[in-house]
């Protein structure tokens, strides 16, 4: 596992905004849903695979705490985050070779995702 990928999602998603959005524009909300997704995603499957940490929970927590969304849109972003917790519980129950190329493909996501929000949406 590429550490480098889990330090380039936690500082990408610690650095979306330095203030809070008020006016969220829709093309920023669609990329963020699927960040706090893969989030949830990564956070079961490091977790079977082995981590035995919240660390990609507390990514998830520090996430809204940058961007102090307003309760209905926490909803959303929480529930991204679960839906992608939830898809992965209901697969995979040990850590598998499969499990292992989906946090390979989910954390390169991240990346990704974390990349371009804080290039395209950051202050």
């Amino acid at each position: 596992m590429n550490r480098g990928y889990a330090i380039a999602i936690c500082l990408m998603a610690l650095s979306l905004t330095a203030t809070p959005a008020h006016a969220v524009d829709a093309t920023y909300e669609k990329p963020l849903l699927r960040l706090a997704e893969v989030l949830g995603a990564v956070h079961y499957l490091r977790n079977i695979c082995g981590e035995d940490s919240d660390a990609w929970r507390t990514r998830m927590q520090e996430l809204l705490a940058a961007e102090a969304p307003s309760q209905a849109r926490r909803e959303k972003l929480v529930a991204s985050f679960n839906h992608g917790y939830r898809a992965f519980a209901g697969t995979y129950e040990s850590c598998t070779a499969q499990a292992l190329a989906a946090v390979e493909r989910y954390m390169k996501e991240g990346a990704l995702l974390s990349r371009d929000i804080a290039q395209r949406y950051g202050n």
